[in-house]
């Protein structure tokens, strides 16, 4: 890759990045532009996977909101993301959690890392 585009995606990132796995259940503080306003929402869930590198890196969260399952993707460097905060570690043997989609209730839980 060129220097001049290391050069730009490296002013791009984020000086502190939040060190969470897939498996983690995540608090996002996401910022929403509501006409002239803007405030912070928080999207409460567990990370299935996080793709990419470099300032395109992203992570996916999903959660359950009245009985549908909701996906939400963002990205790590984005200045719409306030900060991430880890609620509890999961215990997982896979970078990518597809299987959670299908299923619902006690079977979509991740066991947690003891430590």
């Amino acid at each position: 890759m060129s220097e001049i585009i290391k050069e730009i995606e490296a002013a791009q990132l984020k000086a502190e990045v939040p060190a969470f796995n897939v498996g983690d259940t995540v608090k996002v503080y996401g910022k929403i532009k509501e006409g002239n306003r803007e405030r912070i929402q928080v999207f409460e869930g567990t990370v299935l996977k996080i793709q990419g590198g470099s300032n395109r890196q992203t992570f996916t969260v999903r959660k359950f909101s009245n009985g549908v399952g909701v996906e939400k993707t963002w990205p790590i460097h984005s200045p719409n993301v306030e900060k991430v905060e880890i609620v509890r570690e999961g215990k997982v043997r896979r970078a990518k959690l597809n299987y959670l989609r299908d299923r619902v209730g006690k079977k979509a839980k991740v066991k947690e890392k003891i430590r």
